[in-house]
């Protein structure tokens, strides 16, 4: 069956992304636009991706819980996964190692830890949009042993995008899928997401994957066989 899918959103856990980003809204504004699955995928951290998955559940949305981790080199990658405790395990690993720099919300924006009935729980206290401490030669890896996917982000782009920071795409790092828009040049599988830091941001249903099932085992079994991985 075709799913339509964005899987790169941010909430308002991320300091860049609106505070109207809350799992409710963000599970709503999907499901007006059509979608069938999406990812929530904060800056090095998945904190709200508990919320988003259970307000997805109670409205038919299949929510994959992901992060988009920044690497030592200030490359995005994002990190997609099947089950919450693997993506959580991936953030437990660069909390150790990520740079601790107090966020600034005057500058920043401020950092949201939300419950599924969008009240704040709590917030970030150190910045998110820094240095996960892991380089780009060991983040696929690294994401693949603990079950996930690893994903260089839009990187049709000069800022924090692979090719721009690197200068080309060597596939020796280990990704199997790219996500960009514009043609770079790069022979692996795509994913054309949104990127969304606010609402309407968020794909309309224009972007699908084959899956057997609508379910969040379905929709991680047809990515790993675009990756060419036997399911």
């Amino acid at each position: 069956m075709k799913l339509y899918y964005d899987l790169h959103i941010h909430s308002c856990l991320s300091p860049c992304g609106d505070e109207d980003n809350t799992p409710n809204n963000i599970v709503n504004m999907a499901l007006i636009k059509g979608l069938n699955v999406i990812a929530l995928s904060d800056h090095n951290t998945c904190k709200n991706c508990l919320a988003a998955m259970a307000v997805g559940r109670k409205n038919g949305l299949v929510v994959l819980p992901a992060m988009e981790l920044t690497t030592s080199e200030d490359i995005h990658v994002l990190c997609l996964f099947e089950r919450y405790e693997d993506a959580q395990k991936l953030e437990e690993h660069i909390s150790r190692t990520r740079l601790k720099i107090a966020n600034r919300p005057e500058i920043f924006g401020r950092q949201l830890i939300l419950n599924e009935e969008d009240e704040v729980i709590g917030e970030e206290e150190n910045l998110l949009i820094v240095s996960s401490g892991v380089s780009v030669e060991e983040v696929a890896p690294l994401v693949s042993s603990l079950g996930g996917i690893a994903v260089p982000a839009h990187i049709d782009k000069q800022a924090n995008g692979l090719i721009g920071i690197l200068g080309a795409f060597d596939p020796r790092l280990g990704f199997r899928m790219a996500e960009y828009r514009q043609d770079v040049g790069v022979d692996l599988p795509r994913l054309c997401n949104s990127d969304a830091h606010t609402l309407w941001d968020i794909s309309e249903a224009e972007h699908f994957i084959e899956a057997e099932t609508c379910s969040a085992h379905g929709v991680f079994a047809a990515l790993k066989k675009m990756c060419g991985e036997k399911v």
